[in-house]
């Protein structure tokens, strides 16, 4: 049975293939942090994550992502969730392919699991 955690990504992911930014933005903590990996930066606060996703959604489709090896730890009001991300989706007319080590921190804020870290480093594809 999956834990609280793991429904919380699994929330927050379907709602990214789904391109449902608001369903997005409403589970982000408001201090949240992330790395952008096109323009390699972190992005932090809820206004600038909040507006990456929204920009994100007007320049990529079909996304579709895979969650495999979860691991969540939960330490009072805050949570860990670790997992490898493989994902597809359309950017700029090209198919892309990523599979990444994923971090997804989480902090209860009035009884709700909010995003308050998102981490994923893509590794290129073996040979």
């Amino acid at each position: 049975m999956p834990g609280a955690l793991e429904i919380a990504v699994r929330q927050f992911t379907a709602s990214l293939d789904a391109l449902d930014v608001d369903a997005m933005v409403s589970m982000l903590a408001d201090d949240v942090e992330g790395v952008e990996e096109i323009s390699r930066q972190w992005l932090r606060g809820h206004g600038a994550v909040a507006g990456y996703l929204r920009e994100l959604a007007t320049q990529v489709s079909d996304i579709h992502t895979t969650l495999r090896d979860l691991n969540e730890r939960i330490w009072g009001e805050v949570g860990v969730v670790t997992c490898w991300l493989d994902q597809t989706y359309t950017f700029g007319g090209e198919v892309v392919r990523i599979s990444a080590p994923t971090t997804l921190l989480f902090r209860s804020d009035a009884g709700q699991w909010k995003l308050a870290l998102f981490h994923s480093v893509p590794l290129p594809e073996q040979e």
